[in-house]
C-alpha cells in the first residue's frame, strides 16, 4: 500500500466511526439516540485511534491536514509531501462520510430536523462567535499537535501509541469540544461537508458554508503554531519562525477580534445539533 492510499484508508477509517457514532446518538429511531456527548468523544477517539492502527505502518498516518502541516513547519515532514497528503486526506474523509449516510440511509429519511442530519458530516458552533469559533479551533489544534509530539517523544509498549493517540483525541473532546463541536481536522469537517452537499439526503437542508471556513483555516493554523511552540519550548530554541508565527498569530488574532461583530451574519450555529 502507498502512503497515498494509506491516508485515504484510514481517514475514511476515522470518519465511518466518528461520523457514525454522531449519527448514532442523533438521528431519530437510532437505537442509541440520545447517547450524549460522551459517548461522541469517546467514538471520535476510538476511531481515531483504529485509523491509525490500520495505516500508521504505511503513511504515519496522519488522517488530518492540521497534522501534516504542523510536521512540516517543524521539519518532521517533507514540504513536498504535503500536497499528496492532504489530497489524500480530504478523499477518505469525502469516502467516510458518504459510507455512513448509506448506512444510516432509513435514519436520515425518517429524521426532519436538518441541523441534526448536517451534524453527522461537519460541525457547528454553539454560541456562533467568529473570534470565539476560531480561537477554539485554534487551541484545540494547537492541544492536539502538542499532545502527538509529546506522545512521540515517550516510549510505549509496542502497539500502545495508537490507543494513546485515541485518548488524546477523547481528552480533547470532553474538555474543549463543546464550543465548536473540535473538528481540530480541515478534512474532518470539509470532506464530509462535500458529501452533504452532494448527496440525495431527503429534506438536508444547505451545508452551512459561510460557517466553513473556520473549521479549516482554524485547524491548520493551531496545528502548524502548536507544533512550533511545543518545539520551541522543549529543545529551548526559539528561532526566527518560532518569534515570526507568534507575531503573525497574535496579527491574526486582532485582525479577528475587530472584525468578529462584523462577521456575525455569516457564521450559522444550530442549538439543536450537537456533534
Amino acid at each position: 500500500m502507498s502512503p497515498f492510499i494509506g491516508e485515504i484508508l484510514g481517514t475514511m477509517i476515522l470518519i465511518i466511526f466518528g461520523g457514525g457514532v454522531v449519527a448514532n446518538v442523533n438521528l431519530k429511531d437510532s437505537k442509541a439516540q440520545g447517547g450524549g456527548w460522551i459517548v461522541v468523544a469517546l467514538g471520535w477517539g476510538l476511531g481515531v485511534a483504529m485509523g491509525v492502527y490500520a495505516v500508521g505502518q504505511v503513511s504515519g498516518a496522519h488522517l488530518n491536514p492540521a497534522v501534516t502541516l504542523g510536521f512540516a513547519a517543524v521539519g518532521d515532514f517533507p514540504w513536498s509531501d504535503v500536497p499528496g497528503y492532504i489530497t489524500a486526506q480530504m478523499i477518505g474523509a469525502f469516502l467516510g462520510g458518504c459510507i455512513v449516510y448509506f448506512h444510516f440511509l432509513p435514519h436520515f429519511r425518517r429524521e426532519d430536523d436538518k441541523a441534526l442530519k448536517l451534524a453527522v458530516f461537519s460541525t457547528d458552533p454553539a454560541i456562533p462567535h467568529t473570534f470565539s469559533n476560531f480561537l477554539s479551533e485554534f487551541i484545540g489544534t494547537a492541544m492536539l499537535l502538542i499532545g502527538l509530539l509529546a506522545i512521540g517523544s515517550n516510549d510505549f509498549t509496542d502497539g500502545l501509541n495508537p490507543f494513546i493517540v485515541g485518548f488524546l483525541i477523547v481528552a480533547i473532546g470532553l474538555s474543549l469540544g463543546g464550543t465548536t463541536g473540535y473538528a481540530i481536522n480541515p478534512a474532518r469537517d470539509l470532506g464530509p461537508r462535500i458529501a452533504h452537499f452532494f448527496l440525495p439526503i431527503p429534506g438536508k437542508g444547505d451545508s452551512n458554508w459561510r460557517y466553513a471556513w473556520i473549521p479549516v483555516i482554524g485547524p491548520a493554523c493551531g496545528g502548524m503554531y502548536g507544533a512550533i511552540l511545543f518545539k520551541a519550548v522543549t529543545e529551548a530554541t526559539y528561532s526566527t519562525v518560532f518569534w515570526v508565527s507568534t507575531v503573525v498569530v497574535a496579527i491574526l488574532f486582532a485582525i479577528l477580534y475587530q472584525l468578529s461583530d462584523k462577521l456575525q451574519d455569516t457564521v450559522y450555529a444550530s442549538s439543536e445539533a450537537k456533534n
